[in-house]
């Protein structure tokens, strides 16, 4: 059986407390859900929003999925012809157009401080005019669960009304995200049997949100009563806890429950579409998410690893290349040697349990994480220190010894200077740099002492930087970790420094990320 998949990440995704996207930013994403192979792109409210006309304006025909423009009903006590909030509706040029309406009485006075007739009316006025501009229509009916639970007759009225002035499909919305799945599944079996009553064969979607943490479950729920219309968003986005995840949504559907969604080969996009989205809204992705996240098919322990590695359906329930996510073995003091050779085997290097350097590797390892290192987050630091133990670690430069300066002013401005002397193919080159802070200036002289004999270095680039305190009792005598995240333009990898002087944990750090980004230019 099909569902149809309707996204709306463009526009209640962007009421995410902290997003906010750029026309620029809008299209790029709907390029994306095009691809994935969504059946609707709910791209925003023209005429509420200015930037919203203009993405409709430069959108072009996208190759699967249809555009809709989204609105309310029209003003108590006006026509929709004469609504001059319909005529950006109409000005988008979409073939769908989505409207919502109230279905709770309270909503309709207190919210909208008219009659219960007259908001029917609103509906009725609304869903003929656009049908009569050729337009086809999607009725959200909001605060649906709410209102039926509050007054079912009334509730159900506004759907018929709906139905009958023309909308092809009726979404049943779980607007403020208090409605229980065993509650959901029975209202809208209720509610399919009461269309079926009165000879209405329009079909149903759902929409629900996720402050009680059960959109993705209300939404299953509602899909197995009836509903054929999923509405959600990438990566969860909406206002307050979100809107239900398609991330989570589309693999449970299809590959749990044999619903066609967007197809096998599309969702083996899932992951990197949820990924170049969050990096398009410029906030951090879920690692732990389920399906998509960096962790979901993370490995720690060893027994789950050896187990993993004799027959992956012992610790995982689907293959994660199914969503376009990949297995990963991670690497800390918890690991066995079925770890290292797992990890070693993901960088090309064949070990056996009975070779010394496994041992060599896995003592050194717990031996650096006891003082505070995390190699389960900096896996290009781990793998410089296997291919040291193997002897197989190439050597670029030494940092011999380095000297940072700063100097503060009254108006709180900081100024940095460090002096850096390595050594290179027995060479000793002396440089200093400027920079904004003491990493900062410690990272441009590295780079300026060493570009010349390595130019790709000038390729790398730091794009995350994060530090821990790891013991905040010892005060200014702790142990600070730095994790240091480095791109080429096109692969990234992470490394890490321990030490009790932060700069000296951020040298350790932007060593490996040179010698590493280096090590795999060569290889």
């Amino acid at each position: 059986m099909n569902l149809t998949i309707y996204d709306t990440t463009l526009r209640d995704g962007s009421q995410t407390e902290g997003l906010a996207l750029s026309i620029e930013d809008k299209l790029r994403i709907a390029y994306l859900l095009d691809r994935l192979g969504v059946d609707f792109i709910e791209g925003g409210w023209p005429g509420a929003n200015p930037k919203d006309g203009e993405f409709f304006r430069l959108l072009p025909p996208l190759s699967h999925s249809q555009l809709v423009a989204f609105c309310s009903t029209r003003k108590a006590g006006l026509q929709a012809s004469s609504d001059p909030m319909l005529v950006p509706i109409l000005a988008a040029n979409t073939k769908w157009v989505t409207i919502f309406g109230k279905s709770w009485d309270l909503q309709v006075t207190e919210g909208l401080r008219t009659t219960l007739e007259e908001n029917l009316a609103m509906i009725a006025d609304t869903i003929g005019f656009l049908r009569s501009r050729s337009r086809q229509v999607i009725y959200d009916a909001e605060h649906w669960f709410d209102g039926y639970k509050q007054n079912p007759d009334y509730a159900l009225s506004t759907l018929q009304t709906a139905a009958t002035s023309g909308a092809q499909w009726l979404v049943l919305c779980d607007t403020n995200g208090g409605t229980l799945p065993q509650e959901i599944s029975t209202i809208v079996g209720e509610v399919k049997h009461f269309l079926a009553r009165n000879g209405i064969t329009t079909p149903l979607g759902i929409h629900t949100h996720n402050d009680c943490g059960l959109a993705v479950a209300n939404t299953i729920g509602a899909v197995t009563a009836g509903c054929t219309m999923i509405q959600g968003t990438i990566n969860g986005y909406g206002e307050r806890c979100g809107n239900a995840n398609l991330c989570s949504l589309l693999p449970v559907l299809q590959l749990k429950m044999g619903y066609e969604c967007v197809g096998n080969d599309r969702l083996s996009l899932l992951t990197s579409t949820a990924r170049e989205i969050s990096e398009i809204v410029n906030l951090a992705p879920d690692e732990h998410a389920p399906f998509v996240g960096l962790s979901a098919f993370a490995h720690k322990g060893g027994v789950h690893v050896s187990a993993v590695e004799r027959n992956p359906q012992t610790y995982e329930h689907i293959a994660p290349e199914l969503v376009g996510n990949e297995r990963r073995i991670v690497i800390s003091e918890q690991s066995g040697l079925s770890n290292v050779l797992a990890k070693a085997r993901a960088f090309g290097v064949e070990l056996k349990k009975e070779d010394q350097a496994c041992r060599t590797i896995l003592q050194k390892m717990k031996e650096l994480e006891q003082i505070g290192y995390q190699f389960e987050a900096a896996e290009a630091s781990f793998e410089l220190l296997m291919r040291e133990a193997l002897g197989q670690r190439p050597s670029f430069f030494r940092l011999q010894d380095f000297q940072v300066h700063c100097q503060g002013e009254h108006n709180g401005n900081l100024t940095a200077l460090a002096t850096v002397k390595v050594v290179v193919l027995n060479e000793e080159k002396l440089t200093a740099a400027e920079g904004n802070g003491p990493v900062s200036a410690l990272d441009q002289a590295l780079r300026k002492a060493l570009v010349a004999f390595y130019p790709a270095i000038d390729r790398f680039h730091l794009t995350d930087y994060k530090v821990r305190i790891l013991n905040s009792n010892a005060g200014t005598n702790a142990q600070t970790r730095v994790l240091i995240e480095s791109s080429n333009g096109t692969d990234r990898w992470t490394t890490v420094g321990v030490s009790s002087n932060i700069i000296a944990a951020s040298s350790l750090a932007l060593v490996d990320a040179l010698e590493y980004g280096l090590m795999k230019k060569q290889g």
